[in-house]
């Protein structure tokens, strides 16, 4: 689609980076590789710190993560605020980042400008510098916390930046990337009980089957990718659960009893006994394909009948939302509280 639409050879095979690398360079899992300014733990630089929040937080399993935006010291009040509104949109708890702003004072001496550059040793400065590769008119900004955390608020706040800073402009750059062995399961911070990240039927990562059975699903991966390009998630898929007594244990972790699995899934734990084969598959996004190919920044401005709040979220294509027959809401278990408004009748003029 791409050499069709764009001329262009795309070199393969795409590059392949495990979620987890992901997460913790990009803060996202559709990273957009086309420039730097990656999320930086700093465990090692602040584990034994005087300044007691890094340290703190380090010690209670959290994490210290930074990012350093090259040549950015200059950024305006305003971009401040909106970086901070972005990184309070993300979760962030406090009311700004933490940041150092490298700089040149009137008399041309380089400052480390920042409330938190005091409370770090030597021994730290010197270390945080080399980490980062910190040089003048640079900015660094901190975040300290849980992992996800981190991940969400630097992850939003790189991708704000690199907008503001114009570091892909003109660019004509295709970074495809595979992202794979994404999580299998995520645990409800309300209910404290498993979901799946994605559905209930991909399958686990054969050498981390022995987990699941241990009871650690936080760690389990799944045969899950998806197919990236520049910051977008151009498609998804998974290698399904193929065995029946793999695809129970799935239920069963997800709180889905026997008799349940029989009643909403017995057809297909039936088929898994007579030997259903390794399948899998891939879902494109070719809305979001088009656009790329266009060069355009919006789906809107290739989707044949878009969405909109003028026809009040009806799609003009598929003809929905529509009626559907009590027969076939039955047969889905699905019961429709709308009603059929009557025709109102004219009022009987009185004498």
């Amino acid at each position: 689609m791409f050499k069709a639409g764009t001329d262009r050879d795309i070199p393969t095979p795409f590059p392949r980076m495990t979620y987890q690398e992901a997460m913790d360079r990009y803060g996202s899992d559709k990273p957009d590789t086309r420039y730097g300014n990656e999320i930086v733990d700093m465990a090692d630089v602040f584990a034994t710190s005087g300044f007691k929040i890094f340290r703190s937080t380090i010690e209670n399993g959290g994490v210290v993560r930074a990012i350093n935006a090259k040549g950015f010291a200059g950024i305006t009040t305003g971009q401040m605020i909106r970086l901070n509104e972005i990184a309070t949109q993300a979760g962030m708890k406090v009311k700004q980042l933490a940041f150092i702003k490298v700089e040149r004072d009137a008399n041309g001496v380089l400052e480390y400008k920042s409330p938190l550059w005091k409370f770090f040793s030597e021994d730290e400065q010197k270390a945080l510098i080399a980490k980062l590769g910190v040089v003048e008119n640079d900015i660094v900004f901190f975040y300290a916390g849980t992992w996800q955390e981190a991940c969400d608020i630097l992850g939003r706040v790189r991708v704000e930046i690199a907008n503001m800073t114009a570091l892909t402009k003109d660019s004509t750059a295709f970074n495809f990337l595979w992202v794979v062995d994404f999580p299998l399961l995520a645990q409800d911070a309300e209910t404290q009980s498993w979901v799946a990240v994605h559905h209930p039927f991909p399958r686990p990562k054969t050498e981390d089957i022995p987990l699941m059975d241990a009871g650690e699903y936080g760690k389990v991966r799944a045969e899950a990718y998806d197919v990236v390009l520049n910051g977008y998630e151009l498609g998804g898929g998974s290698i399904r659960i193929h065995e029946k007594d793999l695809q129970a244990k799935m239920f069963s972790v997800l709180g889905v009893n026997e008799e349940e699995q029989a009643h909403k899934f017995g057809h297909l734990l039936d088929a898994f006994r007579f030997g259903a084969p390794p399948h899998g598959g891939l879902a494109l996004g070719l809305d979001r394909i088009a656009m790329l190919v266009s060069g355009e920044d919006s789906i809107r401005e290739v989707i044949a009948f878009p969405k909109n709040n003028n026809n009040k979220g009806s799609d003009l294509m598929t003809d929905s939302p529509t009626q559907i027959d009590f027969k076939t809401l039955r047969e889905i278990y699905i019961q429709s509280t709308w009603k059929e408004k009557k025709p109102e009748t004219a009022a009987t003029p009185t004498a």
